[in-house]
Parts: structure tokens; sequence; C-alpha cells
């Protein structure tokens, strides 16, 4: 049976579409696990690279952070968070989080310093705080560089939230993880075709927010 064949059987089966285990059921618990990482590693990460990106330092350390971030092994963490708190979401949420925040971080620090600093110095020459350069100057150029760090981020977290199925919390990981168990082939193709079809989807969601949230000048130019 090929892999075509397999995802044809899962989803034709009605059974995999009601219920507490069924597909919309998975599919609301993942994005929804996958929405909290998000949300907390951008509030991390962002503040941290605007300021650091506006004022030109902290490069050095900010590589240093993202580079141990993405060395953790994700898998490491969350039975390492379970051993130390127990079952349920923080340990879920610590490895995502932890994944997330370094290609947030480093490319909002890039982006800021990527913007042409010639608007930055005339702003500052007509007196304006360095808050309103920041928001009003800085960000709207950066914007689409900030944009992809948070793609990045997310389609990270869409994909690897599936280990949240290891300790027994839901999402798509529990179709992968409970079709090994079962040696239901069916049901693993179905997870990970699912899996892939939010990641892209993800891409989806992104593209339309930049179109919407970047202005077309910046937009051509990038």
């Amino acid at each position: 049976m090929n892999v075509l064949n397999f995802v044809n059987a899962f989803f034709s089966d009605g059974a995999h579409w009601h219920g507490y285990d069924g597909i919309p059921t998975r599919l609301a618990e993942h994005v929804q696990y996958s929405l909290i990482a998000l949300a907390i590693a951008a509030a991390v990460a962002l503040p941290v690279g605007l300021v650091t990106g506006h004022y030109g330092r902290g490069g050095n350390a900010l590589a240093l952070i993202a580079t141990a971030g993405r060395a953790l092994p994700s898998f490491g963490l969350l039975v390492l968070m379970v051993i130390l708190v127990g079952f349920g979401m923080v340990p879920v949420m610590v490895p995502l989080v932890v994944l997330a925040v370094p290609p947030i971080l480093v490319t909002t620090y890039e982006a800021l310093r990527s913007v042409d600093p010639s608007p930055v110095d005339a702003a500052r020459g007509m007196g304006m705080h360095e808050s309103r350069i920041l928001f009003r100057v800085e960000v709207p150029v950066a914007l689409p560089l900030i944009l992809s760090g948070l793609r990045s981020a997310a389609i990270q977290i869409v994909s690897t939230a599936t280990i949240a199925a290891y300790i027994g919390v839901g999402g798509l990981g529990r179709y992968i993880i409970d079709g090994l168990y079962q040696r239901d082939y069916e049901k693993v193709v179905g997870g990970a075709t699912l899996v892939a079809v939010l990641a892209l989807a993800t891409l989806g969601v992104f593209w339309g927010a930049a179109r919407v949230a970047v202005s077309p000048g910046v937009r051509r130019g990038a």
C-alpha cells in the first residue's frame, strides 16, 4: 500500500472526523499549542531584538544565545522538563519556546541593523524621541524581515509540537505516536500529512499578513 493510499484511507474514514480523537479536535489542540508557544516566544524575543537592534549593541551575545538555543534537542528538553515539573503543558511549552526564540531574536536584530541610517539620522536631527524613531521609522522598514523571523519560528513550532504526544498531551502528534505504537501506518501517514498541511497553511497566513501589514513601497524594495 503506497503513501497516497494511506492518505486516502485515513481521510475517508468517517471515524477520524468525530470525537475526542477526531481531526478537528486534534487540529484545534495543535493550533492552540503552537499559538501559545509563538506568543510567548515573540513576547520574549521581539522586545530584546528591537532594543538591541535599535542601539546596535549585543549582536555577539544574541548570536551566542541563538546558537545555544538551536543546539538544545527539543525532545531531550521535553524529557528533562517532565522530570523537573511533571506532566502538563509547561514541559511542552518550554522546548517549543526555546526553539522559537532564536530565529525571532536574531532576525529582528538583523532587520533593525539593515535599515538605511539616513532616515534614522534625519529623524534624530528633527528631535524625535528614540522610541518614536524605533516604531515610526525603523520598524516599518524592517517589518518584512521581522515577519520572516516570526514565520520561521511558527513553522518550526508547528512541526515540532508533535512532541506533545510523547507525554500524553493532544495535538496532531497523537496520530503519529499512537499509530506507531499500534502499527497503524495509515494513522501515522495521516498525522504527518496534517502537520505538513498545517505548516503550509502557516506560510500562507504569514504571506497574507505581510501583504496587509507591510507598506507597498517597502514591499517592492524588499
